[in-house]
Formats: structure tokens, sequence, C-alpha cells
């Protein structure tokens, strides 16, 4: 609703307008900021980022901290697994050398994940390579 507001404002519409507007608008379902925090972050874990980094954006769209949560909460995702995942795509091989390990650590970090996530998603990534070279 933020950005709804902003565009009202800039097209010179009072704000007693714009609330009116707004109203009718998600009194017709036509906009949701539930369903677009849902949208938005379902949208960027599929893209590969992580919880920290989609609660970033869900504030800086204006979304308020308790809709963000219900948003997060709704996408049932198993980070670890994401984290794994995106490292196996993203950097294989690369990751047994000590050099590899810290890219990869980085590029999780800058991605979203917590310190705790990219850890464990880089240990079963190393088991995973150990054990395949047996």
């Amino acid at each position: 609703q933020r950005e709804l507001r902003q565009r009202f404002a800039a097209r010179g519409h009072d704000s007693a307008e714009a609330e009116a507007a707004l109203d009718a608008l998600s009194a017709h379902n036509y906009q949701s900021d539930a369903r677009y925090a849902e949208m938005l972050a379902r949208g960027r874990a599929a893209q590969g980022y992580g919880p920290r980094r989609i609660r970033m954006e869900l504030a800086a769209q204006g979304i308020a901290r308790q809709r963000a949560q219900a948003a997060m909460d709704s996408l049932n995702q198993d980070w670890a697994q994401s984290a794994s995942d995106l490292l196996r795509r993203r950097y294989g091989a690369s990751l047994r050398t000590p050099d590899g390990r810290a890219r990869a650590t980085q590029f999780l970090l800058r991605r979203g994940f917590d310190a705790a996530t990219v850890r464990s998603a880089t240990r079963t990534e190393l088991d995973e390579a150990a054990a395949g070279d047996d």
C-alpha cells in the first residue's frame, strides 16, 4: 500500500482520496499486502535467497513485521537444504579447496543465509563429496 500511496501523491491526489481508493481496492481483494508479501518471499526463496535477505527486502518494501513473518512462515522452506542445493549447483568440486569454501561461504552469507546454516550446508556438501570419492 505504501507504493500506491506514493503514486497517488505523485499524481496530485490528496491523502483522503488515496485512502478511499486503497480501501476500495482492498475490499475487492485487488490489492493485498499479505498476498504481495507471500509472492515476494516465494519468489526470492525460489531464486536462492536466504531468510535474512528476504526479510530485509520485505521490510524495504514497507511490509509490516508481522505480515512479513507470516509470509516467511508460509514458505515451509528447509533453508539448510536450499543452501546445500545452491552450493552444489554453484560451486561443486571447488568446495574441496579452502579458497573455494571461503568463496562459497561468503556467497551464501551475501544471499541471506545465517552462519549456522552456511556451516551446515558446507559440511553436508563436503561429506557428500568425500562419500563420492570412496
